[in-house]
């Protein structure tokens, strides 16, 4: 114990790191705590309290977090950085950056994809935070070495490979080989010498070309990388849980679309409005000519020729004298087209009725113009 307490007065304390080092207390201690919660909120446990929601709007714990950020941000500046006051803002804001950082997934798909597969970016954001902490604290010499004026040089040189090899190892999409290489440099050497996973953006700029070494890389994703995601998967469901079982087809974003698709239909435009106004009238009247029905509402009935008389006295569509003789072919089909013109031109539909016993000029089709003379000047 002893021995430990002079490590923290002579690394820490001595050094000027002691906000930093509350600040990454904070930060692992606010995680660990917030993700005990949730978990037993989700199990719900009678003894532990649940959400925060007055009135029925429940409040995420980013609030919260954002309110530590700002009392530790502005705090710093108020007291222009004087001890105590650096190492009491930096804890709280540890506590804030741990608490925002745990709802990191919410903020970037603006949904609450808390306990989906979504949700897992979450985790890789707070474990990211943590490491670069973690790298502030012990230094920018990798593994704590302490620079001399030999090999200064040389662990600047490291150094600078070691950014190098880390850059390429996550455009290679190794996350994880990546980030703990910030601290043991020779991993993330590993992770650029060797293929890069088939959906990694340096496998879509450097083996679209080059089917073999694609080949090769999709071999090595379906032998190693699997049983390395399923062991990544293991150890995120111990940290933070599983997550929901959500069937694929229907993720957060699926149903964020599907919510927005259902607020635009309800809101139909006139022109969208109006054309089904047409089609229904069009099918009405489709419906009453193959029912038999006469656009003035009159229904025919077989007559001694064949053709369809009025019912009562004889005078209807094939009558001799009557609406529409042997020369006049009007009929259901040419009231409903009548009818769909009129609809199509936006205007009410009215129907002519002509007076009882008047009919045609016998010869002459009711569509052709009466001959008139020429009058020559």
């Amino acid at each position: 114990m002893t021995t430990l307490l002079d490590g923290y007065r002579e690394h820490i304390v001595a050094a000027h790191k002691q906000p930093l080092f509350l600040l990454l207390v904070g930060f692992i201690t606010s995680f660990v705590f917030i993700r005990f919660s949730v978990r037993m909120i989700r199990a719900q446990v009678r003894w532990w309290p649940g959400n925060v929601t007055p009135g029925g709007l429940h409040i995420h714990h980013m609030v919260f977090g954002l309110g530590f950020l700002l009392v530790g941000g502005i705090g710093v500046f108020a007291t222009y950085g004087g001890h105590p006051w650096i190492d009491l803002f930096g804890l709280l804001f540890g506590i804030g950056c741990g608490l925002v950082l745990d709802e990191f997934a919410l903020i970037l798909h603006l949904d609450d994809v808390y306990w989906s597969e979504q949700g897992r970016k979450s985790v890789d954001a707070v474990i990211f935070g943590i490491l670069f902490t973690g790298l502030l604290l012990v230094g920018y010499v990798p593994l704590g070495a302490e620079p001399t004026g030999e090999t200064r040089w040389g662990l600047v040189t490291v150094i600078s490979v070691n950014a190098l090899a880390m850059v390429v190892t996550l455009l290679k999409g190794k996350m994880w080989t990546g980030l703990l290489g910030i601290m043991v440099p020779g991993l993330s050497w590993v992770g650029a010498i060797r293929l890069a996973r088939p959906s990694s953006p340096w496998a879509r700029w450097r083996y679209t070309g080059r089917p073999r070494r694609r080949a090769r890389a999709l071999r090595r994703e379906r032998r190693l990388h699997r049983r390395a995601d399923i062991a990544r998967t293991w150890l995120f469901d111990l940290i933070a849980g599983a997550p929901d079982k959500v069937s694929a087809n229907h993720p957060a974003a699926h149903r964020v679309a599907e919510r927005m698709a259902a607020r635009a239909s309800a809101h139909l435009d006139a022109h969208a409005a109006r054309a089904l106004t047409r089609r229904s009238a069009r099918l009405a009247d489709r419906r009453s000519a193959a029912g038999g029905e006469h656009p003035s509402g009159s229904h025919r009935t077989s007559g001694a020729n064949g053709h369809g008389g009025a019912a009562g006295n004889g005078a209807g569509y094939g009558g001799p004298g009557g609406y529409g003789g042997p020369a006049d072919r009007t009929g259901p089909r040419d009231g409903s087209q009548r009818r769909r013109r009129t609809v199509r031109a936006g205007r009410d539909r009215t129907y002519a009725v002509r007076p009882t016993g008047q009919s045609l000029r016998p010869g002459r089709h009711r569509w052709l113009r009466p001959r008139t003379r020429r009058m020559s000047r």
